[in-house]
């Protein structure tokens, strides 16, 4: 079974009504909402729900949920419902190879020893299964901590260090076997383990490859780039790959001259001043100065193969660059694959992509060029005052359509490609309150989205308040939900509404600050990320917010994962994460009884965490393990 396929006696039934069908059915038919084909206001094509009545719905003992919600924590360990088993699966430096070097507290490890090792801050993952027993894990190692990666706390770079950071991002692919209790462990000889780390030379594909912006001194022909870096969120193939997503790559650019940024590297934050990883002072690759084209050869989604270590991955940029968290994707019922995508940046954009030529089930040569060629569309939705809820448009980003034009500066296709956060702009697209993690039911009926939080909503210009972001100087989050008119995901039309908004009505209540009404005191939190289904259409949420427990944060303790019934609205919280965590990254074994979860930076910032290894051992990126003790499904 491959990672894509779902089990269908798993899925909720398609005529069970969802709960956004049943709003749009109380405002309009059934068949007047199939049948609408064009841009209609809010009013006429579903009536907005005002904020005070938002998941009034809501009910309680969810069939879908058979777990007791744990408590808050702000203890330094993973908790799990009763009846659960949480187990460290791999660590940030845990070895992938049988000549490996066992992994270094001192941080004093050369390049050479990380080159082979787990990387750093496991996010976004996919299983791969090989057998019922076997899988290969793909994994993205987003980012590194200097104050565990070095003794020096990264306040000393040296070339070698340099290295040895670049070679704790990128991506981990090792296989894992099936051990007792559905737990599993690393397979440490196998022939699928690799390193994919920011050296690796990868081809860039599609209109982009060979535009002057992407060529440099090192590759004349703009074709073969170095890398890749900021890997945050992740999607798969229903061919069988992996798509790891760059998000924060301009953090790694930055000069030790003054160096005047266009607009195009101005807007997706390049400049001299990098966030901190001083790459720059030993690769000239990193020196805006010296190499201004660089950072264009990063922002895409990757497509590797998980079965094959000798494979060049592809940057797919025909599906547009920006900071990309996740990619969900479908197969539409008329055969073209949509992916949907999120800009993860206050203040920018939804995205969709909608592949030129069909999937042929069976024939994964051609469906492997699927990426290589398509539309990008932006999501524009409708705002009215009070009310949450309305339909939104899919824009394209087309040369010589919706203003993209040479008059307006926009050159050729090509050009939005490389500068899509430009092109979006451009054609009026709605600014968002950070889209992170995005996932699909597997029904394919509706479509979830986290929007993080955005301090600058309603402060900066060009983000006010209204639509799907509800709130100025939103610090909680909500999570956004449409449905594509007549459930086709080609549609240039939909309907959305917000499945929750987070708060704390403890500390706000009253308000809108207070969360929507499938939020209270037992299972409130803020910063919802990572989003998932598995199989039997269980929501799963994890978080990347203030640990802080006080103030507007009171009564949320540390990073958890939570599991949401999106018919009935309920939510409770799963499992708790370690001190100063983030939770993220979410896959399962092919029977959804073993749940793999990752805990990302525990003791960031010189937290007093010491997990997993406990006593005074260094904090380590790691995934983990969750079972049932009765052997079934997750969730169940």
């Amino acid at each position: 079974m491959s990672p894509f396929e779902r089990r269908e006696n798993d899925i909720e039934p398609r005529n069970e009504a969802s709960q956004l069908t049943t709003m749009i059915d109380a405002s309009m038919s059934r068949r007047n909402f199939i049948g609408a084909a064009s841009v209609m206001t809010a009013g006429a094509f579903m009536a907005g729900m005002p904020v005070s009545t938002l998941a009034s719905n809501v009910q309680a003992n969810s069939k879908l949920m058979g777990f007791n919600a744990v408590p808050v924590s702000t203890d330094d360990t993973v908790v799990v419902p009763d009846g659960y088993n949480a187990k460290v699966l791999i660590r940030w430096g845990d070895g992938l190879f049988p000549t490996a070097p066992q992994f270094d507290p001192t941080g004093n490890a050369p390049s050479s020893h990380q080159e082979v090792q787990f990387g750093d801050n496991t996010d976004g993952m996919t299983f791969f299964p090989l057998s019922d027993d076997h899988g290969v894990f793909a994994v993205n190692n987003e980012y590194c901590n200097n104050e565990y990666l070095f003794s020096h706390q990264g306040n000393k770079m040296t070339a070698d260090d340099v290295k040895k950071s670049q070679a704790a991002h990128g991506i981990s692919i090792f296989e894992v076997k099936r051990t007792d209790d559905n737990n599993w462990e690393l397979v440490i000889d196998s022939k699928y383990n690799r390193r994919i780390t920011a050296n690796t030379e990868m081809e860039i594909t599609g209109l982009v490859a060979g535009h002057p912006d992407v060529k440099t001194a090192a590759d004349k022909a703009g074709k073969k780039a170095l890398g890749t870096f900021g890997n945050c969120a992740n999607g798969f193939t229903p061919w069988g790959t992996y798509l790891t997503c760059e998000e924060n790559f301009n953090g790694y650019f930055g000069s030790k001259n003054a160096v005047k940024v266009n607009k195009e590297q101005k807007r997706y934050g390049v400049n001299e001043e990098d966030s901190g990883y001083h790459w720059f002072q030993h690769d000239d690759r990193f020196d805006i100065a010296k190499n201004p084209n660089e950072a264009n050869r990063h922002g895409w989604v990757v497509e590797i193969d998980p079965m094959d270590p000798t494979s060049t991955p592809m940057k797919r940029t025909a599906m547009g660059r920006f900071k990309h968290e996740n990619v969900a994707i479908v197969i539409n019922k008329d055969g073209h694959i949509v992916a949907y995508m999120g800009d993860d940046e206050r203040g920018e954009h939804l995205y969709r992509f909608v592949s030129k030529n069909k999937y042929i089930e069976g024939n994964d040569t051609e469906n492997r060029q699927l990426l290589e060629e398509g539309t990008i569309y932006v999501a524009k939705f409708s705002t009215e005052d009070g009310k949450i809820g309305g339909t939104g448009q899919w824009i394209a980003l087309t040369h010589g359509k919706n203003g993209l034009t040479k008059e307006n500066g926009f050159p050729n296709q090509e050009y939005i490609h490389l500068y899509t956060r430009l092109a979006a702009t451009q054609v009026g697209a709605t600014t968002m309150d950070r889209p992170e993690w995005i996932a699909v039911h597997p029904n394919q009926e509706y479509v979830f989205c986290t929007l993080t939080n955005n301090k600058n909503r309603g402060v900066k210009e060009g983000q006010p308040v209204g639509g799907p972001n509800p709130r100025a100087a939103n610090n909680y989050g909500q999570i956004l939900r449409w449905r594509q008119v007549n459930d086709d995901h080609a549609h240039p039309t939909f309907a959305w509404d917000l499945y929750v908004i987070a708060g704390n009505p403890e500390v706000h209540k009253g308000t809108l600050y207070a969360g929507s009404k499938n939020i209270n005191n037992e299972n409130m939190f803020n910063s919802p990320d990572g989003l998932g289904f598995d199989a039997a259409g269980r929501l799963w949420i994890q978080t990347d917010g203030k640990y802080s427990n006080k103030g507007d944060y009171a009564g949320m303790g540390n990073n958890s994962m939570f599991c949401g019934d999106p018919k009935t609205g309920e939510i409770r919280r799963f499992m708790t994460g370690p001190i100063a965590c983030e939770v993220t990254g979410l896959t399962f074994s092919p029977d959804y009884k073993t749940m793999f979860i990752g805990i990302q930076h525990p003791g960031e910032e010189l937290e007093p965490s010491h997990w997993p290894d406990g006593g005074n051992s260094t904090p380590r990126s790691s995934i983990v393990m969750i079972t049932k003790k009765d052997g079934s499904v997750i969730g169940s």
